[in-house]
């Protein structure tokens, strides 16, 4: 996984990637720090599929770029295009359908 340690860091990695996995947190949020590692562990079986992880609190950028009102927040972008978003609560298995879809379209 890859920490993004600027907005221009993030414009990067989206826009060069077929699809990219933003996910957005903060310092002080649990819900953040117990997904993360259940979203990373999800896309081992996705390899094409690149996540970069955003500190909000870092990269303040990040909320006016991606119109992010609340964390955790978990973009799926194509290209630098949005696909998907899930923000506060994230269903593992919604989440899963989801990049089991658009990864069988890429292949």
């Amino acid at each position: 996984m890859k920490q993004a340690q600027s907005i221009e860091e993030v414009r990067e990695h989206v826009n060069k990637e077929m699809l990219s996995l933003v996910y957005i947190s903060q310092p002080g949020c649990t819900v953040c720090h117990s997904l993360l590692p259940q979203v990373e562990d999800l896309l081992t079986d996705f390899s094409r599929i690149r996540l970069i992880h955003v500190d909000a609190a870092k990269v303040r950028e990040i909320a006016g770029d991606y119109t992010v009102f609340t964390v955790p927040v978990v973009i799926l972008l194509s290209e630098g295009k949005e696909l998907e978003r899930m923000a506060r609560f994230v269903p593992l298995g919604e989440l899963h359908e989801k990049l089991v879809k658009y990864n069988q379209l890429i292949q």
